[in-house]
Protein backbone atom coordinates (compact mmCIF):
# COMPACT_ATOMS: atom_id res chain seq x y z
CA UNK A 1 0.00 0.00 0.00
CA UNK A 2 1.21 3.67 -0.60
CA UNK A 3 -0.27 6.59 0.49
CA UNK A 4 0.16 10.73 -0.41
CA UNK A 5 2.96 12.38 0.93
CA UNK A 6 2.49 12.64 4.96
CA UNK A 7 1.74 16.25 6.45
CA UNK A 8 3.14 17.28 9.38
CA UNK A 9 0.84 19.83 11.41
CA UNK A 10 1.74 22.74 13.62
CA UNK A 11 0.10 21.90 17.16
CA UNK A 12 -1.41 25.80 16.97
CA UNK A 13 -3.26 25.40 14.34
CA UNK A 14 -6.88 23.92 14.59
CA UNK A 15 -8.20 22.94 10.90
CA UNK A 16 -11.87 23.42 10.83
CA UNK A 17 -12.17 20.93 8.16
CA UNK A 18 -11.69 16.86 7.57
CA UNK A 19 -11.36 16.96 3.47
CA UNK A 20 -10.09 13.23 3.10
CA UNK A 21 -11.95 10.04 3.93
CA UNK A 22 -10.14 7.03 3.66
CA UNK A 23 -12.12 3.61 3.63
CA UNK A 24 -9.51 0.43 4.27
CA UNK A 25 -11.66 -1.68 1.82
CA UNK A 26 -9.85 -5.19 2.80
CA UNK A 27 -6.42 -6.41 4.12
CA UNK A 28 -5.40 -9.16 1.80
CA UNK A 29 -3.18 -8.46 -0.91
CA UNK A 30 -1.63 -10.20 -3.57
CA UNK A 31 2.09 -8.65 -2.04
CA UNK A 32 3.69 -8.69 1.14
CA UNK A 33 5.43 -5.56 1.26
CA UNK A 34 8.14 -5.16 3.88
CA UNK A 35 7.31 -1.95 5.18
CA UNK A 36 3.44 -2.50 4.98
CA UNK A 37 1.68 -0.34 7.64
CA UNK A 38 -1.26 -2.17 7.30
CA UNK A 39 0.37 -5.62 7.61
CA UNK A 40 -1.37 -6.74 4.32
CA UNK A 41 -0.42 -9.96 2.55
CA UNK A 42 -1.71 -12.92 0.76
CA UNK A 43 -2.43 -14.63 4.10
CA UNK A 44 -3.76 -11.64 5.96
CA UNK A 45 -7.59 -11.98 6.91
CA UNK A 46 -10.17 -10.04 4.59
CA UNK A 47 -11.55 -8.31 7.05
CA UNK A 48 -13.56 -6.90 3.96
CA UNK A 49 -15.51 -3.66 4.88
CA UNK A 50 -18.72 -4.29 2.82
CA UNK A 51 -20.57 -2.84 0.02
CA UNK A 52 -23.29 -1.15 2.16
CA UNK A 53 -21.11 -0.19 4.92
CA UNK A 54 -18.77 2.05 2.05
CA UNK A 55 -21.81 3.38 0.55
CA UNK A 56 -23.10 4.67 3.63
CA UNK A 57 -19.63 5.87 4.58
CA UNK A 58 -19.28 7.97 1.07
CA UNK A 59 -22.98 9.05 1.99
CA UNK A 60 -22.26 10.54 5.37
CA UNK A 61 -18.69 11.93 3.94
CA UNK A 62 -20.75 14.06 1.04
CA UNK A 63 -22.69 15.52 4.16
CA UNK A 64 -20.23 16.29 6.06
CA UNK A 65 -18.76 18.33 2.88
CA UNK A 66 -15.69 16.11 3.00
CA UNK A 67 -14.00 17.06 -0.76
CA UNK A 68 -12.58 13.35 -1.53
CA UNK A 69 -12.87 9.33 -0.53
CA UNK A 70 -9.55 7.08 -0.83
CA UNK A 71 -10.30 3.16 -1.23
CA UNK A 72 -7.16 1.16 0.08
CA UNK A 73 -6.26 -1.83 1.49
CA UNK A 74 -4.99 -4.50 1.17
CA UNK A 75 -5.09 -4.89 -2.79
CA UNK A 76 -8.90 -3.39 -3.41
CA UNK A 77 -9.31 -5.20 -6.82
CA UNK A 78 -9.38 -8.47 -5.45
CA UNK A 79 -12.74 -7.65 -3.89
CA UNK A 80 -15.99 -8.40 -6.04
CA UNK A 81 -17.63 -5.76 -5.17
CA UNK A 82 -15.00 -2.83 -5.49
CA UNK A 83 -16.09 -1.54 -8.95
CA UNK A 84 -19.92 -0.99 -7.49
CA UNK A 85 -18.45 0.75 -4.49
CA UNK A 86 -16.31 2.89 -6.71
CA UNK A 87 -19.03 3.38 -9.04
CA UNK A 88 -21.56 5.02 -6.45
CA UNK A 89 -18.54 6.96 -4.69
CA UNK A 90 -17.68 8.63 -7.86
CA UNK A 91 -20.61 9.11 -8.87
CA UNK A 92 -21.33 11.48 -5.69
CA UNK A 93 -17.46 12.66 -4.71
CA UNK A 94 -13.67 13.07 -6.00
CA UNK A 95 -12.48 9.32 -5.40
CA UNK A 96 -9.40 7.98 -5.58
CA UNK A 97 -8.41 4.12 -5.44
CA UNK A 98 -5.28 2.81 -4.64
CA UNK A 99 -3.47 -0.57 -6.32
CA UNK A 100 -0.35 -1.70 -7.13
CA UNK A 101 -1.81 -2.61 -10.45
CA UNK A 102 -0.28 -5.98 -10.73
CA UNK A 103 -3.70 -7.99 -11.07
CA UNK A 104 -5.46 -5.49 -13.30
CA UNK A 105 -5.66 -7.53 -16.23
CA UNK A 106 -8.47 -9.06 -18.59
CA UNK A 107 -12.11 -8.91 -16.54
CA UNK A 108 -10.94 -6.92 -14.20
CA UNK A 109 -9.34 -3.89 -16.13
CA UNK A 110 -12.93 -4.38 -18.09
CA UNK A 111 -14.80 -3.80 -15.08
CA UNK A 112 -12.96 -0.93 -13.83
CA UNK A 113 -13.12 1.23 -17.93
CA UNK A 114 -16.95 0.19 -17.28
CA UNK A 115 -17.38 2.31 -14.55
CA UNK A 116 -14.53 5.18 -15.35
CA UNK A 117 -15.56 8.62 -15.53
CA UNK A 118 -13.90 12.02 -14.65
CA UNK A 119 -13.89 11.84 -10.65
CA UNK A 120 -12.33 8.42 -10.62
CA UNK A 121 -8.36 8.27 -9.81
CA UNK A 122 -6.27 5.13 -9.94
CA UNK A 123 -2.98 5.97 -7.62
CA UNK A 124 -0.51 3.42 -8.04
CA UNK A 125 1.89 2.26 -5.93
CA UNK A 126 5.43 2.97 -7.49
CA UNK A 127 8.64 2.71 -5.03
CA UNK A 128 11.70 3.48 -8.13
CA UNK A 129 11.91 3.49 -11.82
CA UNK A 130 13.77 0.98 -12.02
CA UNK A 131 13.32 -2.47 -11.04
CA UNK A 132 15.94 -2.82 -7.92
CA UNK A 133 14.53 0.60 -6.33
CA UNK A 134 11.06 -0.90 -6.17
CA UNK A 135 11.67 -5.00 -5.32
CA UNK A 136 13.97 -4.73 -2.82
CA UNK A 137 10.48 -4.18 -0.41
CA UNK A 138 7.89 -5.55 -2.32
CA UNK A 139 9.36 -8.79 -3.61
CA UNK A 140 11.31 -9.97 -7.38
CA UNK A 141 9.25 -9.02 -10.32
CA UNK A 142 6.88 -6.37 -8.63
CA UNK A 143 8.33 -3.79 -10.54
CA UNK A 144 7.72 -4.65 -14.17
CA UNK A 145 4.27 -6.08 -13.22
CA UNK A 146 3.44 -2.70 -12.07
CA UNK A 147 4.76 -0.83 -14.78
CA UNK A 148 2.63 -3.08 -17.49
CA UNK A 149 -0.57 -2.13 -15.13
CA UNK A 150 0.40 1.45 -15.56
CA UNK A 151 0.65 1.70 -19.13
CA UNK A 152 -2.37 -0.52 -19.32
CA UNK A 153 -4.67 1.67 -17.79
CA UNK A 154 -3.16 4.93 -19.21
CA UNK A 155 -4.03 3.17 -22.82
CA UNK A 156 -7.62 2.78 -21.48
CA UNK A 157 -7.79 6.57 -20.77
CA UNK A 158 -7.31 6.08 -17.07
CA UNK A 159 -5.81 9.39 -15.12
CA UNK A 160 -2.95 7.49 -13.32
CA UNK A 161 -1.20 8.91 -10.36
CA UNK A 162 1.94 7.47 -8.42
CA UNK A 163 2.05 6.58 -4.86
CA UNK A 164 6.20 6.45 -3.61
CA UNK A 165 7.61 5.44 -0.02
CA UNK A 166 11.17 6.72 -0.18
CA UNK A 167 13.13 4.21 1.70
CA UNK A 168 16.92 3.86 2.40
CA UNK A 169 17.19 1.81 -0.89
CA UNK A 170 15.54 4.45 -3.25
CA UNK A 171 16.17 7.96 -1.75
CA UNK A 172 19.37 8.88 -3.79
CA UNK A 173 17.56 7.92 -7.02
CA UNK A 174 13.94 9.58 -6.45
CA UNK A 175 14.88 12.01 -9.21
CA UNK A 176 15.38 9.05 -11.65
CA UNK A 177 12.17 7.94 -10.78
CA UNK A 178 10.45 11.37 -11.42
CA UNK A 179 12.05 11.01 -14.87
CA UNK A 180 10.69 7.65 -15.54
CA UNK A 181 7.30 8.54 -14.54
CA UNK A 182 7.88 11.89 -16.43
CA UNK A 183 8.41 9.47 -19.34
CA UNK A 184 5.51 7.14 -18.79
CA UNK A 185 2.94 11.19 -19.07
CA UNK A 186 2.82 11.46 -15.54
CA UNK A 187 2.98 14.81 -14.15
CA UNK A 188 4.90 16.32 -11.36
CA UNK A 189 1.63 17.00 -9.72
CA UNK A 190 0.12 13.28 -9.75
CA UNK A 191 3.02 12.05 -8.01
CA UNK A 192 3.26 11.53 -4.06
CA UNK A 193 6.01 10.73 -1.98
CA UNK A 194 5.63 9.40 1.37
CA UNK A 195 8.56 8.93 4.05
CA UNK A 196 8.82 5.36 5.25
CA UNK A 197 6.89 5.06 8.74
CA UNK A 198 7.85 3.08 11.35
CA UNK A 199 4.14 0.95 11.63
CA UNK A 200 2.93 -2.67 10.52
CA UNK A 201 5.81 -4.14 9.30
CA UNK A 202 8.42 -1.80 9.12
CA UNK A 203 11.13 -2.00 11.37
CA UNK A 204 12.47 1.58 10.39
CA UNK A 205 11.47 4.54 9.62
CA UNK A 206 10.02 7.69 11.18
CA UNK A 207 7.92 7.86 14.56
CA UNK A 208 4.43 9.24 13.45
CA UNK A 209 1.45 9.82 15.18
CA UNK A 210 -1.95 12.10 16.17
CA UNK A 211 1.06 14.65 17.20
CA UNK A 212 2.53 15.00 13.80
CA UNK A 213 0.05 14.07 11.42
CA UNK A 214 -3.02 16.42 10.14
CA UNK A 215 -6.19 14.47 10.40
CA UNK A 216 -6.79 12.17 7.71
CA UNK A 217 -10.31 10.41 8.83
CA UNK A 218 -9.76 6.68 8.17
CA UNK A 219 -12.34 3.60 8.78
CA UNK A 220 -11.59 0.12 9.02
CA UNK A 221 -13.90 -3.06 10.76
CA UNK A 222 -12.49 -2.03 13.87
CA UNK A 223 -14.03 2.02 14.12
CA UNK A 224 -12.21 4.89 12.98
CA UNK A 225 -8.48 6.26 13.02
CA UNK A 226 -7.01 10.00 12.65
CA UNK A 227 -4.68 8.69 10.02
CA UNK A 228 -4.15 6.09 6.98
CA UNK A 229 -0.62 5.45 8.13
CA UNK A 230 -1.56 3.46 10.89
CA UNK A 231 -4.68 1.71 12.19
CA UNK A 232 -3.04 0.91 15.69
CA UNK A 233 -4.64 1.44 18.93
CA UNK A 234 -3.27 4.73 19.68
CA UNK A 235 -4.61 6.84 16.27
CA UNK A 236 -8.40 4.92 17.15
CA UNK A 237 -11.03 7.65 17.57
CA UNK A 238 -13.60 5.87 17.84
CA UNK A 239 -14.63 2.17 18.41
CA UNK A 240 -17.89 2.78 16.28
CA UNK A 241 -18.02 3.64 12.79
CA UNK A 242 -21.32 5.63 12.68
CA UNK A 243 -22.13 8.10 12.87
CA UNK A 244 -19.10 9.16 11.03
CA UNK A 245 -20.02 13.06 12.75
CA UNK A 246 -19.40 11.84 16.28
CA UNK A 247 -15.93 10.63 15.00
CA UNK A 248 -15.15 14.64 13.56
CA UNK A 249 -15.93 15.94 16.36
CA UNK A 250 -13.60 13.99 18.38
CA UNK A 251 -11.41 14.73 15.89
CA UNK A 252 -11.97 18.34 16.29
CA UNK A 253 -11.88 18.27 20.19
CA UNK A 254 -8.44 16.78 20.10
CA UNK A 255 -7.16 19.63 17.98
CA UNK A 256 -8.47 21.83 20.03
CA UNK A 257 -6.79 19.95 23.32
CA UNK A 258 -3.63 19.66 21.41
CA UNK A 259 -3.76 23.34 20.37
CA UNK A 260 -3.55 24.40 23.87
CA UNK A 261 -1.53 22.09 25.89
CA UNK A 262 1.03 20.91 22.74
CA UNK A 263 0.78 17.07 23.39
CA UNK A 264 -1.85 14.28 21.82
CA UNK A 265 -3.40 12.75 24.80
CA UNK A 266 -5.14 9.14 24.14
CA UNK A 267 -8.39 8.81 23.59
CA UNK A 268 -10.38 7.12 26.05
CA UNK A 269 -13.85 4.86 24.54
CA UNK A 270 -17.22 4.48 26.84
Amino acid sequence: MSLPVTQTQDACATPTLLWKLWIYTNYDCNLRCAYCVAKSSPNAPRRALGLATAQRLVDEAVALNFEHVFFTGGEPFLLNDIYAMLAYSSARIKTTVLTNAMILRGARLDQLCAIANDNLIVQVSLDGGRAQDHDAYRGKGAWEKTVEGIRLLQARGFRVRIGTTETPGNCARLTELCDFHRALGISDEDHFIRPLAKRGYSKEGIELGMDNLVPELTVNLDGVFWHPLSTDADMQVSKQIFPLAKSVERVQQQLAVMAETGSAPLMTFT
